[in-house]
Order: C-alpha cells, then sequence, then structure tokens
C-alpha cells in the first residue's frame, strides 16, 4: 500500500486549516482516500528582550511566534492526485512538506 504524507505548517491557525481544507477537497476528488487532517502540537518560540542599553534589566519586552502544524496522509494516490498535489495554489504563509 502506497502513502503519501502531507505536513502543512504556518503561523495562523486559519491559513494553515484553510490550505488544509483545499488539499484535503482536491485530493478526495481524484479519488485517493486521506487520515486526517490530524493538528500536531505548537511549536513555540519565545525571546525576551531588554528594553534599552542602559536600563535596569527587569524592563524587557517578550516577543514570541507559534507555528501551527498539520498532517494528512493520502493512501492509494493515483497519478492524477500527484499532478494535482504539485500543481495546487496554496494561500501565501503556509509551508508544505510532501514525503
Amino acid at each position: 500500500m502506497q502513502k503519501i504524507r502531507v505536513k502543512i505548517k504556518g503561523y495562523d491557525h486559519r491559513v494553515v486549516d484553510k490550505a488544509t481544507e483545499q488539499i484535503c477537497d482536491a485530493v478526495l476528488e481524484t479519488g485517493a482516500k486521506i487520515k486526517g487532517p490530524v493538528p500536531l502540537p505548537n511549536s513555540k518560540w519565545m525571546v525576551a528582550v531588554h528594553k534599552g542599553p542602559h536600563i535596569d534589566a527587569q524592563s524587557k519586552e517578550h516577543y514570541g511566534q507559534t507555528v501551527h502544524t498539520r498532517l494528512v496522509d493520502i493512501l492509494e494516490p493515483n497519478a492524477k492526485t500527484i499532478e494535482t498535489l504539485t500543481h495546487m495554489q496554496l494561500p501565501a504563509g503556509v509551508g508544505i512538506k510532501i514525503n
């Protein structure tokens, strides 16, 4: 049994969900089966920066980013499924990795 694993990443969860929905709809139209989408744990990045060069160490600003990830397994793909995945137009701000 063949399987294609698609991992979708982005900073905005609404854009990631929209891209995941587009991929699932396109794959189902080609006749392949899907498993998912499975929401994976979010990865967070945080950093604290001093507000100025000569200010008390307790005066800091905090910045952070959260990366949202979804996983979709495509079961029994055919040539049309692979062609649809490679030519798909996804929203800006979404990264896709196909294994």
